[in-house]
């Protein structure tokens, strides 16, 4: 039989603006699951608040639309509860890197398996053009009439920081190599993100003929597993370099929880008959 995107494809129809990278993003993620041949009902998609926060709506899948903030903490539970199911979680810059930035360090450090997919048009599009915490320093926006003075968060540099497992740049001006970053991550057990230049249409912060001028593949031979590698070619600004910055193998999530459930199991053998009380004092 064969494949198509058609069995992914939700009865509600996008409604962003014309020629918002987020359509692109959408068809490569749908893609994805096809090549990966995952069925819908193994797949959960959730999102948080803003133009990308609608992404959980235009799947055939189990979804999830949260709250501001919360998409990635819902993923970590929804991992947790069914391992066996592909989660994709999508956010933007403010959804991602303001109220919910903080998540992302502890989701980190437990190495949950599940693809995070950030997509950064540096300005909030959908309450119409305020500054993000990525908008660049002296740009003027609704919020900042007199030009932003906040310095603009390097989402790269921070990824590599907290260790997540697989960190990847890339752009809606480059489809294809978009689509091969995002099925890496899906593919990859652990946490991975997928960090999206996609310029917002409607309030240009990050024009489109910026991002072709500036981006450019990281080298064929460049070392996945150099921390200190990755941090120089992550905060080298021309050109903006796209591509794997950061791979590497760790403990998953599920795997150390299933470690511990082992190990409580054996305790247990060897303590039959053990009493309130003596479990009382165990803990004094």
């Amino acid at each position: 039989m064969k494949k198509t995107l058609q069995k992914y494809e939700s009865v509600i129809k996008p409604v962003w603006c014309p020629g918002c990278g987020n359509y692109g993003i959408l068809k490569a993620v749908k893609q994805v699951f096809m090549e990966l041949d995952l069925s819908p009902e193994n797949i959960m998609n959730i999102s948080g608040i803003g133009c990308s926060g609608r992404f959980s709506h235009y799947f055939n899948t189990y979804s999830l639309h949260g709250t501001h903030g919360r998409a990635l903490p819902t993923g970590l539970g929804a991992k947790s509860a069914r391992e066996d199911m592909t989660v994709v979680v999508v956010g933007g810059d403010g959804d991602g890197l303001g109220i919910g930035g903080g998540h992302i360090v502890h989701a980190a450090r437990k190495n949950v398996d599940i693809t995070y997919i950030l997509v950064d048009n540096r300005v909030y599009g959908l309450t119409k053009g305020q500054s993000s915490p990525t908008t660049p320093t002296d740009t003027h926006t609704k919020t900042s009439p007199y030009g932003v003075y906040d310095t603009p968060v390097n989402p790269i540099p921070m990824f590599i920081t907290y260790d997540i497992s697989f960190i990847a740049r890339t752009s809606v001006v480059e489809y294809k190599r978009m689509t091969e970053l995002i099925k890496k991550a899906i593919v990859h057990k652990g946490m991975s993100m997928v960090y999206i230049l996609s310029p917002c249409i409607t309030y240009p912060i990050l024009p489109l003929k910026q991002v072709k001028s500036i981006i450019e593949p990281l080298p064929d031979n460049y070392p996945l597993d150099n921390k200190l590698k990755a941090m120089e070619y992550a905060y080298t600004q021309e050109p903006l370099y796209t591509g794997i910055f950061y791979q590497i193998k760790k403990t998953t999530l599920d795997q150390h929880l299933k470690n511990q459930i082992k190990t409580a199991h054996e305790r247990e053998k060897t303590k039959k008959g053990l009493t309130i009380k003596e479990l009382l004092k165990s803990y004094t």
